[in-house]
């Protein structure tokens, strides 16, 4: 299965490097996911990297970078850092489905969409579910918990956007999606792994029970315009 585990210490510039490459918007040193898909950048050397962030403020005026601490210009804000655990796991997970997993098509898209925007704004743009597959579980014709697959390298592919209804939690719904997500990712012969900011226990906590382990912490640096 996966070999080259280092690429997951700079998971969007290898992502925009490899399968995701049609996505990016490569300026040299760092490389952004296009701000429709994915608000995301990550550097391998300082050089430039001012000037290019500074470009893709054009485009995004609220974004992030996953990885070292980056230096911006003084024109931009580093707003804050969140700390997440990044986990993985590499055997698949065994237990039953017990609620009907529905893959999401463009049709549930305004679906996906509303139920993000309560639990997940900053993260989920319109575009985003292009970036792999996504995976929800309907009730009385309602949308009520969705996870989804997003940064995608050769070897690696991210589990993302584990969200359930606040009406609708404490049943399962997300311990279901994972799994099914994960397994399906195995079904490709590539890794899983994901991203959890270190204060949300319960997540953790669900994540450990399914197999997954932490690998490293990593920083989300949220990068904003100044006031003028």
């Amino acid at each position: 299965m996966a070999t080259s585990n280092h690429k997951l210490d700079n998971p969007v510039w290898y992502s925009v490097s490899e399968t995701h490459k049609d996505f990016g918007i490569d300026f040299g040193t760092i490389k952004f996911y296009h701000p429709d898909y994915c608000p995301f950048g990550g550097f391998i050397d300082f050089d430039n990297i001012e000037q290019s962030i500074s470009e893709y403020a054009k485009l995004a005026s609220n974004f992030f970078i996953i990885g070292q601490k980056p230096n911006v210009p003084d024109s931009l804000k580093l707003n804050n850092e969140l700390i997440c655990l990044q986990m993985t796991i590499h055997d698949k997970i065994e237990g039953d489905i017990e609620d009907q997993i529905v893959k999401l098509e463009e049709e549930h898209l305004d679906d996906l969409l509303g139920l993000v925007k309560i639990v997940y704004p900053d993260y989920f743009k319109k575009k985003t579910s292009s970036l792999g597959n996504y995976y929800g579980i309907y009730k009385n014709n309602q949308l009520v918990a969705v996870t989804g697959e997003r940064m995608q390298m050769d070897e690696y592919i991210e589990i993302s956007a584990v969200i359930t209804h606040p009406e609708h939690t404490g049943k399962g719904y997300a311990k279901q999606l994972v799994a099914h997500t994960a397994n399906a990712i195995f079904a490709k012969n590539k890794t899983p792994f994901l991203h959890v900011a270190e204060s949300n226990i319960g997540a953790i906590k669900l994540y450990k029970k399914l197999g997954f382990q932490t690998r490293t912490k990593i920083s989300v640096w949220n990068i904003i315009q100044k006031l003028q």
